[in-house]
């Protein structure tokens, strides 16, 4: 058998580590400046590039992951934000629209107002409705003028359909009216198909209004139009008032009496007209009727 006699391995001598970092810095500088010249090593680059591939995408899957998920976190954050914001504006768009739908009907309402005061031989005062008392008893309505605009107790309050109601008390800045409902409320009218003078109560019944006191034979009808009368000087000749629902007659008293539907709707609307009546003459006038009535 052989034995094999050399130089033990420890204690051979090469090339040195730095000569070896030269001659793999040259050839790496070599492989360099090929590849920049003539680009001899795409090949090799695809090739290794290739079979890199699915190594590359198994290590990023952790990174993709998560990524995924927060943009999935992101995109129902933002659709949510944007539901949230589009129900906002959905919310706002609609009392938008309903302020301007207001807005049109009171503009509306003003006009109709004015032209009424136009006709009128009276000055009146655009009046706003404040608030209505709770109270079950009186039907009241608050304004938001008072004596600094000059309306005073016992002025009428209109509206195009007719007559509300009366001025009954005041501050400098408010006014406080009783409709034409309210029991406390007595009006002179007559009919207006053939000038039947009368007088109109505020009903026993909410939203009616009665004519008492008449003679069992009278001529009103179900269907007549009441207007004012101007008798007492407080309400001017001429103003709608109610429209006459029924008549009843007791042949044994002699005495009739009629239910009427007011013209006006102050329910619907907020704005009105005062008349500006001379309140001062009218009450003159009414004291020296009862005392010729008394002599």
């Amino acid at each position: 058998m052989a034995r094999h006699h050399g130089t033990p391995r420890l204690f051979r001598h090469g090339p040195s580590a730095e000569v070896r970092l030269l001659v793999l810095a040259l050839v790496a500088l070599a492989l360099l400046i090929t590849d920049a010249r003539i680009r001899v090593l795409d090949p090799v680059r695809q090739a290794v590039a290739v079979a890199l591939y699915p190594f590359q995408r198994v290590v990023l899957l952790p990174r993709d992951g998560v990524q995924t998920v927060y943009e999935w976190m992101n995109a129902a954050s933002l659709i949510r934000n944007e539901n949230e914001a589009l129900q906002r504006q959905r919310i706002e768009l609609s009392q938008v629209a309903s302020h301007a739908a207001q807005l049109a009907a009171e503009n509306a309402q003003l006009r109709r107002l004015l032209g009424i005061s136009d006709t009128t031989a009276q000055s009146a005062v655009v009046v706003e409705v404040l608030y209505e008392p709770p109270n079950s008893f009186n039907q009241r309505l608050v304004f938001n003028k008072g004596s600094n605009a000059g309306i005073a107790p016992g002025m009428p309050v209109i509206d195009e359909g007719g007559v509300v109601g009366q001025i009954i008390r005041v501050t400098p800045m408010t006014a406080e009216a009783a409709l034409v409902t309210d029991e406390q409320v007595s009006i002179p009218v007559q009919i207006l198909r053939n000038g039947l003078r009368l007088i109109a109560f505020g009903g026993d019944s909410a939203g009616e209004m009665e004519v008492r006191y008449l003679a069992a034979n009278a001529d009103i009808r179900q269907g007549d139009t009441i207007v004012t009368s101007g008798v007492g000087g407080l309400f001017p000749a001429g103003l709608p008032v109610a429209k006459v629902d029924s008549v009843e007659r007791d042949t044994a008293s002699g005495f009739a009496r009629a239910v009427v539907q007011p013209l006006a709707h102050p329910e619907r609307y907020r704005h009105f007209l005062v008349l500006q009546v001379d309140t001062a003459g009218a009450n003159m006038n009414r004291d020296e009727a009862q005392a010729g009535e008394k002599q």
